[in-house]
C-alpha cells in the first residue's frame, strides 16, 4: 500500500493523513529558518543549507533569501540557476530547473492542487503535478507557476503572469493567463560584448 508521500511524489490524489509529510515539512522549515537569517555575507553557509535540502544542485547557484518550500528534496536545479528574493516553491511533485534559468523576484512555483468540488477538497484531499522549467529560460518578477507546466528552453516568461499550460520553446509569453506573444528570433541576439563602454 502506498504512503501518502509515495502518493503524493507519483501524482495521485491523497489525504497526508499519517504525520509523516508534516514532520518533513517541519524539517524544511527549520533549515529553511536557518537559511532566510543567515548574514549576508554567510553564502557558503547557506549554499551548504540548500545542497543538503534540495534533491540535486549544480555547483554554481545563488538563491537570494528568503526562499521558503514545503519539502526540498523534490526541486533539482541545473548549473548556473540564479533565483531573486521570496521565492516559493510548493514541491509536492517533482520541481525540475534546468541550467542558466533566471528567477525575478516573488516567483512562485505550485505543483499542489485541490479538488474543484468543496465536498471533496473539505475531506482534504490534494493533488501534485510536476513542474519543468527547461535551460535558459528567464522568468520574471510576480510570475505563478501551476501544476504541470513545463516551460521549453530559452523561452522568456514576463512579469506578472500565471502560466495555466506548458510553453514551448524560444518564446515570450506573458499575462493572465500566460500566452505567447511571439517568438525570439535573429533581431534579438544582441551582443553586448560589441557595445562600447564609456
Amino acid at each position: 500500500m502506498k504512503s501518502p508521500k509515495d502518493k503524493m511524489i507519483a501524482g495521485i490524489p491523497y489525504i497526508d493523513s499519517d504525520g509523516q509529510l508534516f514532520k518533513e515539512r517541519q524539517y524544511a522549515k527549520e533549515e529553511l529558518k536557518r537559511f532566510n537569517d543567515s548574514e549576508p555575507k554567510q553564502i557558503k553557509f547557506r549554499k551548504q543549507i540548500i545542497q543538503k535540502l534540495f534533491k540535486s544542485t549544480g555547483t554554481r547557484f545563488f538563491l537570494e533569501p528568503p526562499f521558503r518550500c514545503d519539502y526540498g528534496y523534490n526541486i533539482s536545479i541545473g548549473e548556473n540557476f540564479y533565483c531573486n528574493y521570496n521565492c516559493t516553491i510548493l514541491d509536492g511533485a517533482p520541481v525540475t530547473i534546468g541550467e542558466n534559468v533566471l528567477f525575478g523576484p516573488n516567483v512562485s512555483l505550485f505543483t499542489a492542487g485541490h479538488p474543484i468540488y468543496f465536498k471533496t477538497r473539505n475531506q482534504g484531499w490534494e493533488f501534485s503535478a510536476p513542474i519543468v522549467i527547461e535551460d535558459n529560460v528567464w522568468i520574471g518578477g510576480q510570475v505563478v507557476i501551476n501544476p504541470g507546466v513545463r516551460i521549453g528552453r530559452n523561452s522568456v516568461i514576463g512579469s506578472g503572469s500565471v502560466v495555466t499550460k506548458d510553453v514551448p520553446a524560444d518564446v515570450v509569453a506573458a499575462g493572465n493567463p500566460c500566452r505567447i506573444i511571439r517568438s525570439i528570433t535573429a533581431e534579438d541576439h544582441l551582443d553586448y560584448t560589441l557595445i562600447p563602454t564609456v
